[in-house]
């Protein structure tokens, strides 16, 4: 097949694009009608820059005459926009013996672990997955369950739970990440073969949505099972058991807690992947414990802005605004600061709502979510600022106050921060959050005016928050250190020279969003393994080697292979 970029038709023909995409591919190679035997569409965008919005799109073309494609390539040698389409296959590294001594472990079933199972059980390896949280529909009313009645179910939530943080979300499936072997599209013709729409496979900005990733995650999972593997819900992993010697430490097995009857049981591995999720804090400690090798990193803090989405619809898409075809629109932002920080909007959510997504008692954070239709009245997106290492606590009495105990904060690298200091302020910052939103789960929350004119909320106005359970005006400057704070109230009025009413008095800041991105990356070598845990395979955005659905799990599908290749001898 040829592959055909940057094919640019009027909107109006994104409706029915056949014939003129059929018809741009002829003129573009110089065919005949009849020569062109199929046109698939690739990839659809909107360009919305000019008053008259375009349709944009990648095609792959199949000839009548195959033979004909390389002297057409050739011809057209010099078009940066004409290419051999890539065969975007996945092939497994090799299949399970039909003796399978040695069942490889993977801890977590959120994306990343998702996909490391599904690579693993389509082997052959029949993995066993333990998860501390619960299958999605029970989750899903543990969920709930905070929203409206304000009870925190621990190990039940929207952090923890098969599907992971990302099924409570807007179900994004689109990545930055560099992605030569097209791992992305075995993810994402998972999901479709799963029950996800097929257009994820063509929009610009595919997502699922809630409602659907519940039944795409149930049918993933029964593909795991129906392959060989098991899927262990309520189960704890509590510590790990290594064999130690002189050369380092290899991992043999796994203490675990059987959330569901209470008892403690050992479970033998030499091959676990380490899936965690951003927020399995106690887990990451554990680790550090046990001297797996770890550092802090950077991530984002700031709040969730909530804009009405027909404001960003019309400053988006202009007199196109409210075209079903074009549905609701996003945005992303960038502002670098006076103060060397930067403010960006994260994770944009159009017709969606700001919930609860805290899995710690007495804190509050904040997330955003979407379902496929995306038709809530609001728009909201995290509105944060980068922080590193250099801005995280340090002394013993904040880790002995969030930690539980002093955890070596001088143990680190020379010059460096503790690897679970990031954990530390995080903590600390949702656990103020709770306090300043009347500490029963409701979130602190001020209107963009009054922040930026420095003065604490006293009411909300004409954009009504959708957080649950409910949210209390108060002065947010209260909730984040002060160079955050003077990097938000720089941007909000640059934004909203970027987006026409973004800095609108109305709009509502709630607070706090601090599970941007794992604080923390467990170190792996080339091999993906743990350098100095033999067996011990860090994976996903806990890890530190994500950040979304889409990229956790291609991460997981490229730990799974690992896994695969040490078990065949391969690696």
């Amino acid at each position: 097949m040829i592959r055909l970029s940057e094919i640019r038709l009027p909107f109006t023909a994104a409706q029915a694009p056949e014939a003129p995409l059929r018809a741009a591919a002829q003129a573009l190679l110089g065919l005949a009608p009849a020569d062109i035997a199929h046109v698939h569409v690739f990839k659809r965008s909107f360009d919305a820059r000019k008053a008259n919005l375009l349709a944009v799109y990648i095609i792959d073309i199949t000839l009548a005459q195959p033979e004909r494609e390389a002297a057409l390539l050739e011809r057209h040698a010099s078009n940066p926009h004409l290419q051999a389409t890539p065969d975007m296959a996945w092939q497994p590294v090799g299949r399970a013996p039909e003796t399978l001594a040695d069942r490889p472990v993977v801890v977590g079933f959120g994306p990343c672990g998702i996909f490391a199972a599904l690579v693993l059980a389509q082997m052959g390896f029949k993995p066993i997955v333990l998860e501390r949280g619960k299958a999605v529909r029970e989750r899903t009313q543990d969920t709930w369950a905070l929203w409206r009645k304000r009870e925190l179910h621990p190990e039940s939530n929207v952090q923890f739970g098969e599907g992971g943080a990302g099924t409570f979300s807007d179900g994004k499936l689109y990545s930055q990440i560099k992605d030569p072997r097209h791992l992305g599209r075995k993810v994402m013709n998972e999901f479709v073969q799963a029950g996800a729409p097929e257009e994820i496979l063509y929009a610009a900005h595919p997502h699922i949505g809630t409602f659907k990733l519940v039944k795409v995650v149930e049918n993933l999972r029964a593909q795991i099972i129906a392959l060989g593997g098991e899927v262990r819900f309520g189960q704890r992993v509590t510590d790990v058991l290594l064999d130690k010697s002189a050369t380092g430490q290899r991992i043999t097995g796994l203490r675990v807690l059987d959330q569901t009857t209470g008892d403690t049981y050992e479970l033998a591995a030499s091959q676990v992947v380490m899936a965690l999720g951003h927020s399995a804090r106690d887990s990451f400690t554990m680790l550090h414990t046990r001297g797996v090798a770890m550092e802090a990193k950077p991530f984002s803090i700031g709040f969730r802005i909530e804009h009405p989405q027909g404001l960003i619809d019309r400053a988006r898409w202009g007199r196109h605004a409210g075209n079903p075809l074009l549905g609701a629109a996003d945005y992303k932002l960038v502002h670098h600061a006076a103060n060397g920080r930067a403010a960006y909007s994260f994770c944009m959510c159009p017709g969606g709502t700001v919930v609860a997504a805290t899995s710690e008692p007495g804190r509050v954070v904040t997330n955003g979510m979407s379902q496929y239709s995306r038709n809530e009245r609001n728009a909201n997106a995290g509105l944060v600022v980068g922080i590193t290492p250099e801005d995280y606590p340090q002394d013993a009495a904040a880790f002995e106050a969030m930690l539980g105990a002093h955890h070596g904060v001088t143990g680190g690298r020379a010059g460096s921060a503790h690897p679970l200091s990031g954990i530390v302020l995080q903590r600390q910052l949702e656990s103020s959050a709770y306090v300043l939103g009347g500490s029963d789960y409701s979130a602190p929350a001020q209107l963009v005016g009054d922040f930026l004119a420095g003065r604490a909320s006293t009411y909300m106005a004409s954009v009504e928050p959708s957080y649950q359970p409910g949210v209390r005006p108060v002065d947010l400057a209260n909730a984040l250190p002060g160079y955050a704070i003077a990097a938000l109230r720089e941007a909000l009025p640059i934004f909203g020279r970027k987006i026409k009413g973004f800095d609108m008095p109305d709009a509502v800041l709630t607070g706090v969003e601090t599970r941007t991105s794992s604080p923390l990356r467990i170190h792996r070598s080339d091999d993906f393994q743990s350098p100095n845990t033999a067996g011990l395979y860090p994976a996903g955005e806990g890890a530190g080697y994500a950040g979304g659905i889409l990229s956790a799990g291609v991460d997981g599908i490229k730990v799974g292979e690992a896994v695969a290749r040490s078990l065949l001898g391969l690696a």
